[in-house]
């Protein structure tokens, strides 16, 4: 390999090429512009970067660092934060089972375990052929579908460990499978990582919205005419919305009064000025 070749080859490794660069580029504007302050876009900007790479890479988060004028270091710091950023290669599908409380009890542990040995791997783990990267959930916000497997996000709902093996062997062949509820089929890892950067992909009104399990309440009420008591200020009585809040009012921290010494020492003041002054740079 040439020195040339080899300095492209390093290059490649830690940066995008001009092309891919210029796009992200122009997708990150988009996401900046829509926050009064810059760095309120790392957030969606990882997202993006996750749908170009499959993870968020170091080249990832030099870029962000690049774009939002932050260190790589506090990129790192919000991309570690959170479970839906990956810091290695991630699976062209995320199969989540949840094994919270009501989930596990429901079959959710057993789907988990029969998924695993199934599949041959553990908790964030990607099978050899790079389809499913595997994990376990704490909750998928769907109690009402115990047990619960999302696939990217999307909704599988009342599964059993033979129906969840059928999705993964579905997905793994390339197959076509379509969930109970959210969009008519399921996207790859990178396309549900755009959708997350705040990009339409077009199929927000597929599929079944709420299932019936989700509005059995409402039509109960409906049927027995039931309604919810009007809300009052337990304090005047006066109807909700009928004045403005009180900021700064009992049981608020808001604008809070200063009531030991330490409030009003001059290195607390120092400390609350520099504060204010980083939430506004």
């Amino acid at each position: 390999m040439s020195v040339e070749q080899s300095a492209q080859s390093r290059t490649h490794k830690t940066s995008y090429d001009p092309e891919t660069h210029a796009r992200l580029t122009a997708d990150s504007d988009a996401i900046v512009a829509r926050y009064p302050q810059a760095r309120s876009a790392l957030l969606p900007m990882l997202h993006l970067v996750q749908s170009e790479d499959g993870y968020v890479s170091p080249r990832g988060i030099a870029f962000c660092a690049a774009h939002l004028g932050l260190t790589t270091a506090e990129v790192s710091a919000v991309a570690t934060f959170y479970t839906q950023y990956k810091r290695h290669p991630n699976g062209t599908y995320t199969v989540g089972v949840c094994t919270n409380t009501l989930c596990a009890i429901m079959g959710g542990d057993a789907i988990w375990e029969d998924l695993s040995d199934h599949l041959g791997v553990g908790h964030d783990e990607t099978t050899d052929d790079g389809a499913i990267t595997l994990e376990r959930i704490e909750c998928n916000a769907a109690c009402d579908y115990a047990p619960v497997v999302m696939v990217n996000w999307e909704f599988f709902d009342n599964q059993t460990p033979d129906s969840a093996r059928q999705i993964a062997d579905d997905l793994t062949a390339g197959k076509p499978v379509v969930p109970t509820r959210g969009a008519a089929s399921v996207c790859s890892f990178k396309e549900m990582s755009r959708v997350l950067a705040g990009f339409d992909d077009g199929r927000a009104d597929e599929g079944v919205g709420a299932g019936v399990p989700t509005l059995r309440g409402l039509q109960l009420a409906r049927a027995e005419g039931w309604t919810a008591p009007e809300y009052s200020d337990a304090s005047t009585g006066a109807p909700a919305g009928s004045s403005e809040p009180k900021v700064g009012g009992e049981q608020s921290s808001a604008q809070r009064p200063a009531t030991t010494p330490a409030d009003v020492s001059p290195a607390a003041e120092e400390l609350k000025q520099s504060t204010d002054d980083a939430k506004e740079s």
